[in-house]
């Protein structure tokens, strides 16, 4: 029976270790370098093609007040409602890409118009647990948070078919706890969620590159319950000094470990 090597099996952990490391870096760069894309294209579609819809809706209502017949005015009328629900239909694309009010107000206040455009765009009751105030959280974990609930609920609207959903959050012993639940069909009823889908995908990439977990139950009939937990105590400062040319070599480390 041959014995394994202490010293070999030591340096073979440690490579692992480091190479989780290396991956969970990688991850956050990458999500990093996602939200600023995302920010970028959310700013192009409100200053270039939502100005040009605007200006075209102006210019309907302009030639509508000088148009005489009434087939000519239905068409430019119908001609407005559509533009009407394209804008609309645009600002829903530009919140979803980047959020204002995540900016400017924070994760709570995010959280709580997610539910509120839930309830009104689906009939399915919402129930918020949420603490009075958060305390200052690090940006890169109120976003990472926020993608998760957004996440969550986007799955309870398309697929679930529940009646209600409920998010809980706390703040305790330097950890973020977040419970969403509903009472739907459960995300493996007829295929309709792979437990392997982008979206839950997504979900977990997020909190485990931010050294956070995600469990995720669900029965048949008897709905879907989301925990995710996140780490305050992170040293969040030692990643935002990190340098590009840091960053950089990182990602080919990672990419040299895959490769072999």
């Amino acid at each position: 029976m041959s014995r394994r090597n202490p010293a070999k099996a030591q340096k073979q952990s440690g490579e692992t270790a480091a190479g989780r490391e290396a991956n969970s870096e990688l991850s956050r760069h990458l999500l990093h370098a996602q939200e600023e894309e995302r920010k970028r294209i959310s700013r192009e579609l409100h200053d270039e093609t939502g100005q040009a819809l605007m200006l075209l809706r102006i210019h309907l209502g302009m030639l509508a007040a000088d148009t005489e017949g009434r087939d000519r005015q239905a068409k430019i009328q119908q001609a407005t409602e559509l533009l009407d629900r394209t804008i609309t239909g645009l600002r829903r694309i530009i919140s979803r890409l980047s959020p204002r009010v995540l900016e400017e107000l924070g994760l709570l206040a995010a959280i709580r118009k997610e539910a509120r455009e839930l309830s009104k765009s689906t009939g399915i009751k919402t129930q918020l647990g949420l603490p009075h105030d958060l305390g200052e959280l690090d940006p890169e974990l109120d976003v990472a948070a926020y993608r998760c609930v957004q996440e969550a609920l986007h799955n309870v609207a398309k697929h679930s078919q529940a009646r209600s959903v409920s998010i809980h959050l706390q703040r305790q012993d330097q950890q973020l706890t977040m419970l969403i639940e509903d009472d739907g069909v459960g995300i493996s009823s007829k295929g309709h969620v792979r437990r392997g889908g982008f979206g839950l995908v997504g979900m977990r990439d997020r909190v485990v590159a931010l050294g956070g977990t995600v469990r995720i139950v669900s029965r048949h009939t008897s709905g879907t319950r989301i925990r995710i937990v996140l780490p305050l105590a992170a040293d969040s400062t030692t990643r935002k000094q990190q340098s590009g040319t840091e960053a950089v070599t990182l990602m080919k480390r990672a990419l040299v470990r895959r490769a072999s």
